[in-house]
């Protein structure tokens, strides 16, 4: 890995990841994940996000955007990706969502340094959702 964007669940560069590709892994994507995915800006480069949304689902695009918050429903087939590090990630809130096609693997843990599983642990709250303040 390289970059920022998922400080702190993974370092800035040098993190060797173990990636599940086998079978139907994309059917078993639930949000929370980790997944690799060819960026959209960049074909040539790869990129880890966590997944927050899958198709069908409605996210708010920024919810540090307090004084106007938008919603949109994820199309089947895309996902909605962040990096854990909000203030410094390029991610489905500057491209929107990222087709399965794109996605390349789901991360399951960190070989090297300090290895360790990459738990999904992301809490999922129903509700129902309006723009009105």
């Amino acid at each position: 890995s390289v970059g920022a964007s998922m400080l702190p669940t993974l370092n800035m560069e040098g993190d060797a990841l173990a990636v599940w590709r086998f079978g139907n892994w994309r059917k078993n994507i639930q949000p929370g994940d980790l997944v690799i995915f060819i960026s959209p800006n960049d074909p040539h480069r790869r990129a880890v996000k966590r997944v927050l949304g899958l198709g069908g689902d409605t996210i708010c695009i920024d919810p540090t955007k307090k004084e106007k918050l938008e919603y949109l429903q994820i199309p089947n087939g895309y996902l909605w990706l962040q990096g854990d590090n909000h203030s410094n990630s390029t991610d489905s809130r500057t491209y929107g969502p990222i087709p399965m096609s794109l996605v390349s693997g789901k991360v399951v843990a960190r070989a090297w340094p300090w290895p360790c599983l990459i738990n999904n642990g992301m809490e999922i709250v129903p509700g129902r959702f309006s723009s009105a303040s």
